[in-house]
């Protein structure tokens, strides 16, 4: 329990304590009510300093200003008693939720644990502790086995398995080499690490993400918005209504004592106190913000977690997206089973830098011996030929095998075809693609049981494209798009959807930033997105599975439900109230249920939205 929770425990803890003593004082009203008051400032001195702090600061009517006015103005009818136990179960309700919003905010505040403390960096080939921010693009940190790697980077030297857990979600730990780009926020398991730093503290992906959760609730939903503009003249209305329930009745009713009337005034004030609805709104929404962020989604604003709820369109880029972004072997058919086909085409663009060149090297995956390569040549746009063990080797597209004669058989694959002859007899082809991901299959599966369309929008070719669409059973999809093209589209679709319906754009690239902030939530990987992709979107998923999206659709919708539920309850519990009050029959301690039993019932439905699961 935090300090501040504990000292309002005590406050609590005393007045109650003085309140139940002071019933044992049956023939000492003095002493009774002194120990009423005693208690009363104890429990309340906060509450009524900050009603005349906000009374000189303009805020004249919230909910500190209403619960000090009623609790005086029982004392000064002689309701000793009520007007503590008003002012205690205001506390008891502030306790709660208090509890309640670090209890929605500790998923969120978990990211906060990826802030490093220090880095260790190289300097004059000395090692000196410094704090993240001081250290400089290009210089070298040593990251040792436990420790946090403090900036994005390039490992320089060794090797370890690294936790990825607190950026990404993932459970499996990840492992990498010399030359393999490591970022900010993931925990070095075992071994020791050198990184070349590639971005400043301030640039990192640990310090945008933490920027992304400290202002996630700068940006209010309209459903907030329309407490605040509820509040601003519900409040003053109350008070008035309530001062002329004090004044009118005593004056036009015979016999009417002034004291019962303005006993039912401040009832009627403190049952008019909006607390329920300040209170359990904004926490509504900050455990929404919380639970997809247990999820591995980030949402920026409350008003992008209202937006989610009423989704309409989806509309995704491929690559990186649907896809994982990297090419990879995914068949090879040879001539001959024991013509060794791979193996001849990795060691053939072995000094290749080629991206292709890199997925067959891959896919060997075994040390190639340069000794055995001679005479490499790369003919530019068609391929690459090589003597390889005294055999010549050629390695591309079509234009290469027609370039040298070879009879070949074209291949009909979706993807890139790599054809391979050796001594001048075509030995097969080898297929390069991006796979899809296996979480995409999953996550169009949900979209289409709750949205209306799902569209890809892709810079890719259109035969792959097609193939990737009828795989996912899309409803639409473009391919060979510019990023102006990408743009055009949206801007149609944006057309097809409802009046409060929304259009999702989730993408990866740099390419997508003027897409995702086109649409009305743009949705970024964070993991493998680029620095202007998550800029640019309204909501990051940092485990990279597309089909998080559909469970922070989920959240919002459910708590949209939880607000409504919230707002419905809360008016008509008062409504009721307000009505009894002004009639004489409802006391103060009914008004009391009506204030803050409602705030605390809104506040343990809020904290239903923490109880969710992932769909997959």
């Amino acid at each position: 329990m935090n300090r501040k929770r504990n000292k309002q425990l005590i406050k609590i803890i005393i007045a109650l304590l003085l309140g139940i003593f002071s019933l044992f004082l049956f023939d000492m009203e003095v002493y009774k009510n002194l120990l009423y008051i005693i208690a009363y400032i104890v429990v309340g001195y906060d509450v009524v300093l900050k009603a005349i702090r906000n009374i000189f600061k303009g805020k004249y009517f919230d909910e500190n200003f209403l619960m000090t006015v009623a609790t005086i103005g029982a004392f000064c009818i002689g309701e000793f008693p009520e007007a503590v136990l008003v002012m205690l179960l205001y506390q008891v309700g502030e306790l709660f939720q208090s509890y309640a919003v670090d209890k929605s905010r500790k998923s969120v505040a978990n990211l906060m644990d990826i802030r490093p403390d220090y880095a260790n960096v190289y300097r004059e080939d000395e090692i000196y502790k410094v704090d993240p921010d001081e250290v400089n693009i290009g210089e070298i940190i040593l990251v040792k086995p436990g420790e946090k790697i403090p900036l994005d980077g390039i490992v320089v030297e060794g090797e370890s398995m690294l936790n990825t857990g607190f950026l990404t979600g993932e459970t499996v730990p990840r492992k990498v080499n010399a030359n393999d780009e490591v970022l900010s926020g993931y925990i070095n398991n075992d071994g020791i690490l050198k990184i070349k730093v590639s971005r400043e503290f301030g640039e990192s992906t640990v310090s945008k993400i933490l920027d992304l959760v400290e202002n996630a609730s700068s940006r209010k939903s309209k459903s907030e918005n329309f407490i605040s503009k509820f509040a601003k003249y519900y409040t003053p209305i109350v008070v008035v209504l309530a001062v002329i329930l004090a004044i009118i009745p005593p004056l036009v009713i015979k016999d009417a004592l002034f004291s019962d009337w303005l006993y039912r005034a401040l009832s009627f004030l403190v049952v008019s106190c909006p607390c329920a609805l300040v209170i359990s709104i904004p926490l509504s929404f900050f455990g929404g913000i919380g639970a997809a962020s247990k999820m591995g989604v980030l949402i920026k604003g409350s008003n992008y977690l209202e937006a989610l709820a009423n989704t309409e369109i989806v509309a995704c880029d491929k690559t990186g997206t649907l896809t994982e972004g990297v090419f990879q072997v995914q068949k090879i058919d040879a001539i001959h089973s024991d013509n060794n086909l791979l193996k001849y085409a990795a060691y053939a663009e072995v000094f290749s830098n080629h991206p292709i060149s890199f997925s067959l090297k891959q896919a060997y995956n075994q040390k190639i011996n340069e000794k055995l390569v001679t005479k490499t040549e790369e003919i530019s746009g068609k391929g690459v030929r090589a003597l390889v063990d005294g055999k010549e080797v050629l390695v591309g597209n079509e234009k290469l095998m027609r370039e040298y004669n070879i009879k070949f058989k074209k291949s009909e694959e979706s993807g890139t075809t790599v054809y391979v002859s050796i001594d001048n007899e075509f030995a097969g082809t080898i297929l390069i693609a991006d796979k899809i991901k296996d979480n995409s299959y999953k996550a169009i599966k949900l979209f289409k049981e709750s949205i209306k369309k799902v569209v890809m929008l892709t810079g890719d070719c259109e035969n792959i494209s097609a193939s990737v669409a009828r795989a996912l059973n899309l409803d639409e999809y473009h391919a060979e798009l510019l990023p102006q093209d990408k743009v055009t589209l949206v801007e149609k679709l944006m057309m097809q959807k409802s009046t409060n319906g929304k259009l999702i754009f989730m993408g990866d690239g740099i390419n997508d930033a003027p897409v995702l902030a086109l649409s009305d939530i743009g949705v970024a990987m964070g993991g493998v997105g680029s620095d202007a992709a998550i800029e640019a979107a309204d909501v990051v998923i940092m485990t990279d599975e597309p089909s998080r999206l559909s469970d922070s659709i989920l959240i919002a919708k459910k708590t949209m439900r939880i607000v409504r539920q919230n707002i419905i309850l809360a008016i008509a519990v008062k409504l009721g109230v307000l009505i009894l009050s002004a009639l004489g029959i409802a006391s103060m301690w009914a008004a009391v249920f009506a204030d803050v039993g409602v705030s605390i019932l809104a506040i343990i439905n809020a904290l239903r939205i923490l109880i969710i699961k992932k769909q997959f």
